[in-house]
């Protein structure tokens, strides 16, 4: 599988809201965004600017840490932001009933190395890394993302 890499800065949280909403308007259901990075990286707050994107409303949106997924129903379809940092073994993401919501879902997925073999291969991946002065996020498109994401203004 050919993957294109991309790299943006992120200065502060209006730019991470900036960047959400502009993702937010590239998906559709059964897309899926695997996040990667450290704590504090700005995982949450990525998938808190998509979901309130989607959704079109300032939405409470807390982090599914404990809860390991939680679901929005927007206008078009689901939202799911899991986090999987508490999974122990792959064989969990079944329990959660990702599976399926991989298909007909927007599914944004923290900790996504907790999926092992059920990774979705179309998957986007974004990795975040917390540097002095910003954020940076690293773009692992897969061919099914390329297209749209050529005109992403961020």
């Amino acid at each position: 599988m050919t993957t294109t890499a991309r790299q943006i800065s992120l200065a502060d949280e209006a730019a991470t809201n900036r960047f959400a909403a502009a993702m937010a308007a590239l998906l559709r259901p059964g897309d899926t965004i695997l996040l990667q990075g450290p704590i504090g990286a700005g995982k949450s707050a990525f998938a808190r600017g998509v979901i309130r994107a989607r959704l079109n409303r300032m939405e409470e949106v807390p982090s599914p840490t404990f809860t390991l997924v939680q679901t929005y129903d927007a206008p078009d379809g689901d939202i799911w932001h899991c986090d999987l940092y508490r999974l122990t073994d792959p064989s969990e993401v079944l329990e959660l009933g990702l599976d399926d919501a991989f298909q007909t879902a927007i599914c944004l997925i923290e900790w996504p190395d907790r999926l092992g073999p059920d990774t979705p291969q179309d998957a986007l991946t974004l990795t975040f890394a917390a540097r002095a002065t910003d954020h940076v996020v690293t773009f692992d498109a897969p061919p099914a993302w390329q297209d749209r994401l050529i005109g992403l203004n961020v």
